[in-house]
């Protein structure tokens, strides 16, 4: 079992940053990916980030690319999702996901076995 807990969303002007923190606890293994999604009202959840959480491989949704930074801690447990240049069509709750399962999509919600609660995240215009 794997417990994730999100932290850092806030209220930021558009064209500021955030960072946001993903505290994991319980036993992990080697083959476990880290992802970020999203998911504003009415909408369905959206790829937005992923790390394997023992190797450097990332990937990043193409509206992110450039922007956001994908990355992790695993001496503390801790992922980390930098956002830079922060649009209003970033609004939405992000969420922390865990994958213990190899092989599977890493742009698809359904492939992620664990979810934090998730953090709000709202840029004004």
């Amino acid at each position: 079992q794997v417990q994730l807990v999100e932290s850092g969303g806030g209220l930021v002007q558009a064209g500021g940053s955030l960072r946001l923190s993903c505290a994991a606890s319980g036993r992990t293994f080697s083959s476990l990916v880290m992802g970020w999604f999203r998911q504003a009202p009415g909408k369905e959840r959206e790829f937005v980030a992923a790390k394997g959480w023992s190797d450097a491989s990332t990937y990043y949704a193409d509206s992110v690319k450039g922007r956001f930074t994908i990355s992790r801690d695993s001496a503390k447990n801790m992922l980390y999702l930098q956002m830079n240049s922060l649009k209003p069509e970033d609004t939405a709750v992000y969420y922390c996901a865990a994958d213990r399962t190899a092989g599977r999509p890493r742009v698809v919600a359904t492939s992620y076995d664990y979810w934090g609660q998730g953090t709000q995240v709202t840029v004004s215009s």
